[in-house]
């Protein structure tokens, strides 16, 4: 019998057309009066309109100032338009970047210190520790437009475009109060994007049935998100039909759930360590690294990709047959889809390679990869095959 904890943090999801009218409801139920919009100017307008509405007399201010990647100084401009506007909760429209930065500028409200204090940090010893952030902080209310992992996310990386590092604060107190998936937000971001962030969790439903962490309720979530993801990512109606890309949308919600207990590995590393620095989706990234990583991690994963075959539909197999047929078919579904396939297509150039990998080896999400990576050459390697 296997020897487990599986602790569900709280989440309320509201999906359909009159998800907005449940929005008011949730900010009066945690007595909220002036909650504040997080998203980017392509925000403005009707969409705009119509959160603020649901929102009701609740909505003390809009902060649309959000970029991609979070950058360390939108994070703080957001933060203290939060304190100017005297928030009691946020309201974050849009993908990853508006709903990371709208939980970071929490953050930097609530805790006394500076932001590089406040993140997970390495000791000589290669030991990651994330300090304590014990203030509370504001609720956050997600109002997602693309399908990414980070609306049920504890974790906050913010990008310091002077140093190239990502800086990652760690607070279960800033998980998602509620989601609202309404079809006119999840319509209205470009096919392309929405493809990025699902490829994303397809990767990371890979990496996490492969860890060397998990559970069986992990191993049902992840699972369940990679079908989903497989099955509706290269359908042909998915630029304009809700109910694809509402799938897409609880897809990601369950990857990222099952994340939560099984961590990632090489690919989201990886692609963490890529995509900011050349203004990279990290979907992109995980792509075109993805069967690399596979055919690094090989047989040491093999109770992984099990589950894994089983959710893609494939054929029993074992060792390196089982390696080999799992990387055809996330070839072929990659191929599909028309993405890049080698980072060099992506203005990734062969020099910096070196560079990417003594950035990545640093990222906590290693330790969850199924081979242990010993050194950042072994990251190299598997960047140059990319290459």
């Amino acid at each position: 019998m296997q020897s487990f904890q599986h602790i569900t943090p709280a989440l309320r999801l509201f999906s359909g057309p009159d998800s907005f009218d449940a929005l008011g409801r949730e900010l009066k139920r945690i007595g909220s009066r002036r909650a504040v919009v997080f998203c980017g100017e392509w925000a403005k307008g009707a969409l705009l309109d119509a959160v603020r509405a649901g929102m009701g007399d609740r909505c003390a201010g809009v902060y649309s100032g959000v970029l991609a990647h979070s950058p360390v100084a939108a994070v703080k401009e957001a933060a203290d338009e939060l304190k100017l506007l005297e928030a009691d909760a946020v309201v974050a429209l849009g993908g990853g970047s508006s709903i990371v930065t709208a939980r970071a500028a929490s953050i930097l409200v609530a805790e006394d210190g500076d932001l590089h204090g406040l993140c997970t940090t390495q000791d000589e010893s290669g030991k990651l520790r994330s300090p304590k952030l014990l203030a509370p902080k504001l609720p956050q209310f997600i109002v997602p437009t693309t399908p990414t992992t980070a609306m049920v996310k504890a974790g906050s990386a913010v990008f310091d475009p002077t140093t190239g590092e990502r800086l990652a604060m760690f607070d279960p107190k800033t998980r998602a109060h509620a989601i609202f998936i309404h079809p006119d937000t999840i319509l209205s971001s470009p096919r392309e994007l929405v493809v990025s962030a699902s490829l994303n969790t397809f990767s990371m439903a890979i990496e996490g049935l492969t860890s060397r962490s998990g559970d069986p309720v992990s191993d049902a979530l992840l699972m369940h998100a990679l079908r989903i993801a497989a099955q509706h990512l290269p359908n042909p109606s998915m630029g304009g039909d809700p109910d694809v890309r509402a799938e897409l949308m609880l897809a990601a919600v369950l990857c990222g759930q099952g994340t939560d207990y099984t961590g990632a590995g090489i690919t989201t590393v990886l692609g963490h360590a890529i995509g900011a620095r050349h203004h990279l989706d990290n979907g992109i990234a995980n792509a075109v690294v993805l069967p690399h990583v596979l055919r690094f991690n090989g047989t040491a994963a093999e109770s992984g990709l099990e589950k894994v075959a089983t959710a893609l539909g494939l054929p029993h197999a074992h060792g390196e047959a089982l390696v080999e047929a799992v990387v055809q078919a996330v070839d072929s579904l990659f191929d599909r889809l028309g993405v890049p396939r080698r980072l060099r297509e992506v203005g990734v150039e062969r020099d910096v390679l070196p560079q990417v990998a003594a950035l990545a080896i640093g990222d906590w999400f290693l330790g969850g990869n199924p081979r242990a990576v010993r050194s950042d050459s072994d990251l190299q390697q598997i960047l140059q095959e990319a290459w």
